[in-house]
C-alpha cells in the first residue's frame, strides 16, 4: 500500500484500450516483457538439407563448391548481405566440401554413368543430358543430378537400350541413343 492507502503499482501500465464502453474492464500488462521480446535475436535459420547418399561431384562441381565458400567468406568479411543466410549457406557448402567425392571424367564411355552425357529419345524428342552432382544440376542447361528419377533410370544403360521411367502413371519408355564423356 502507498501513503494514501491505495495499492502502488510501479512499472505496470494500466490500459483501458480495447475495452467496450460500460464494461469497466481493465487490462494490466507489465512493460518488462514487451521489451525483452522485441530485443530477442532472430532465431537461426534452419540448415539446408543435405542428401544422405554419397556427394559425387565432377571437377567442375568441386570448383563451384570452392567458389561458393570463397564468395560467402568475402561477403562475411565485408559485412554485406544477410549474415544469418550467409552463415547457413557457409555451413552447407563446408559440409558439401567435406563430403565431396570428385569423380574424374570418363575417357571411354559406353555405358551411362556419373559424369557422362547421354543422348536419349523421350516423347519423340531427342535430348542430350549430362549426369552431374546434386549441387551442379541445372535442368535449363540439361545437367541433371545423378540421383534424379530420370538419371536413376538411365544409369547403366547402353546405346540402343530401352529403359523405363517409373512415374505416377504408366512407365515411360526412353531410348538410349548414345553415350559419351562429358
Amino acid at each position: 500500500m502507498n501513503q494514501s492507502g491505495g495499492w502502488a503499482l510501479p512499472a505496470i501500465a494500466l490500459s483501458l484500450a480495447g475495452t467496450s464502453p460500460g464494461l469497466g474492464l481493465l487490462t494490466v500488462m507489465s512493460r518488462a516483457f514487451t521489451k525483452e521480446i522485441d530485443d530477442a535475436p532472430e532465431p537461426p535459420l534452419p540448415d539446408r538439407p543435405v542428401g544422405a547418399g554419397p556427394n559425387l561431384v565432377t571437377p567442375r562441381g568441386a570448383g563451384r563448391i570452392e567458389a561458393e565458400i570463397e564468395r560467402i567468406d568475402a561477403e562475411l568479411a565485408a559485412g554485406t548481405g544477410n549474415k544469418a543466410e550467409l552463415l547457413r549457406d557457409q555451413r552447407y557448402w563446408l559440409a558439401r566440401k567435406a563430403t565431396m567425392q570428385v569423380v574424374p571424367p570418363a575417357h571411354d564411355a559406353n555405358v551411362v554413368a556419373f559424369g557422362t552425357t547421354v543422348s536419349i529419345r523421350r516423347r519423340n524428342r531427342k535430348l542430350d543430358l549430362t549426369l552431374v552432382g546434386e549441387d551442379e544440376a541445372d535442368p535449363a542447361t540439361r545437367r541433371i543430378a545423378w540421383t534424379s528419377p530420370l538419371a536413376t533410370a538411365l544409369l547403366g544403360a547402353e546405346p540402343g537400350e530401352m529403359v523405363f521411367l517409373e512415374t505416377s502413371g504408366d512407365p515411360e519408355p526412353i531410348e538410349v541413343l548414345s553415350v559419351r564423356p562429358a
